[in-house]
C-alpha cells in the first residue's frame, strides 16, 4: 500500500545522542573494492578520480541479510562522502544492514552514461558476490542523496536483471532534468554545457517510472530551495500512478544537504521513519 505523508516531528535530544553513539558502534570493518579489476569502461586515466569503487561497511551484527549501496551527492561534481556516505553506512550497520558507499566518476571530466554505468556495475557486483558479502541477492537496495539521489532513481528506471535494485531510498533527490525546478549544476555536470533535450528527457526519472520500478522511500523538505521538493513529489506521483509501493516524507523546515540531520531535533527523526519503512518491508530481519 502506498503511503503519502507530510510531516514535521520532534526527536528528543537524548535519543538523538544515543542514536549517534549507536551509529558509530555498529561497524566492525571496512574494505574498498574497485568496481572493475582493470580500467573501468570509458576511463580517461588511472588517477583516483578515474577509478570507481565501493567501500564495504560490515555491521557488527548482520541481522538482516540486506545490503544498501549509498551514493553521496555533490551535483555530479564532488562527493559528500562523510555525512552522505560514511555516517549513513554507520547508521545502516547499527540496524544490522550491510552498507557499501559508492565512489562514482564525476563531471565535468565524465558525463552520462559513465555515472549510470558505475551505479549499475555496483549493484551487479554486490549481487554476484552476495554470498561473500553475507547478503541476499534479492535484498540489495540503492540509496542516494541529492545528485546521488538522481543516480539512484536513474538506476531504478534503467537496469537489466543483474543491476535492478530491489528497493530505493531517495534523500532530497534531483529527479527531473527538464522541469523549471531542475538543478542546473547537476544537469550540466552530467550532460555537459549543452544538454541534449532528448537525453535530458530520458534521464528525468519521473518520466521513466513503470510498474517494475522498485519500491521507494523519499525524504525532502519544503524549505529546500537548492533541490526543491517538487522533485520528490513528481517521482512519488509517478510511482503511485504505476502502482509501485512508495512512501514520501516532506518536512516543513530544513536546508538542502542535511544528511541524517543528527544535529537537528526536528529533522533527525527521518532516519527513524526510514527504519520503520524497511522494517515494514521485512528488510531488517533475515528472510
Amino acid at each position: 500500500m502506498t503511503v503519502f505523508k507530510f510531516l514535521t516531528l520532534l526527536l528528543p535530544a537524548g535519543l538523538l545522542a544515543a542514536q549517534t553513539a549507536t551509529d558509530l558502534a555498529g561497524t566492525t570493518a571496512t574494505k574498498t573494492i574497485r568496481l572493475w579489476e582493470g580500467a573501468a569502461p570509458g576511463a580517461l586515466g588511472n588517477n583516483d578520480a578515474d577509478i570507481p569503487t565501493l567501500t564495504w561497511y560490515r555491521p557488527a551484527t548482520n541481522s538482516s541479510d540486506t545490503a544498501v549501496i549509498v551514493a553521496p551527492g555533490g551535483s555530479y561534481h564532488a562527493l559528500a562522502s562523510n555525512h552522505e556516505g560514511r555516517q549513513v553506512a554507520n547508521f545502516l550497520n547499527a540496524a544490522g544492514v550491510t552498507a557499501f558507499v559508492l565512489k562514482y566518476r564525476l563531471g565535468p571530466r565524465y558525463h552520462h552514461p559513465v555515472e549510470l554505468g558505475d551505479a549499475q556495475r555496483a549493484i551487479s557486483l554486490v549481487r554476484s558476490r552476495a554470498k561473500e558479502f553475507g547478503v541476499a541477492e534479492n535484498r540489495i537496495g540503492i540509496m542516494g542523496f541529492s545528485a546521488g539521489g538522481h543516480l539512484a532513481s536513474s538506476v531504478s528506471t534503467h537496469y537489466d536483471a543483474a543491476s535492478r535494485p530491489d528497493f530505493a531510498i531517495l534523500v532530497y533527490p534531483v529527479i527531473s532534468l527538464t522541469a523549471p525546478y531542475t538543478h542546473q549544476g547537476s544537469l550540466h555536470n552530467l550532460l555537459g554545457d549543452t544538454p541534449d533535450p532528448k537525453l535530458a528527457h530520458e534521464l528525468s526519472s519521473e518520466l521513466q517510472v513503470t510498474a517494475n520500478t522498485p519500491p521507494t522511500f523519499l525524504f525532502s523538505t519544503s524549505a529546500d530551495t537548492t533541490v526543491p521538493p517538487e522533485n520528490s513529489v513528481a517521482y512519488y506521483l509517478a510511482l503511485h500512478k504505476a502502482g509501485v509501493p512508495a512512501e514520501l516524507h516532506i518536512f516543513q523546515n530544513g536546508r538542502h544537504g542535511v544528511g541524517l540531520a543528527l544535529g537537528d531535533p526536528a529533522l533527525s527523526v527521518w532516519p527513524t521513519l526510514l527504519l520503520d519503512w524497511l522494517r515494514l518491508r521485512g528488510l531488517l530481519t533475515k528472510p
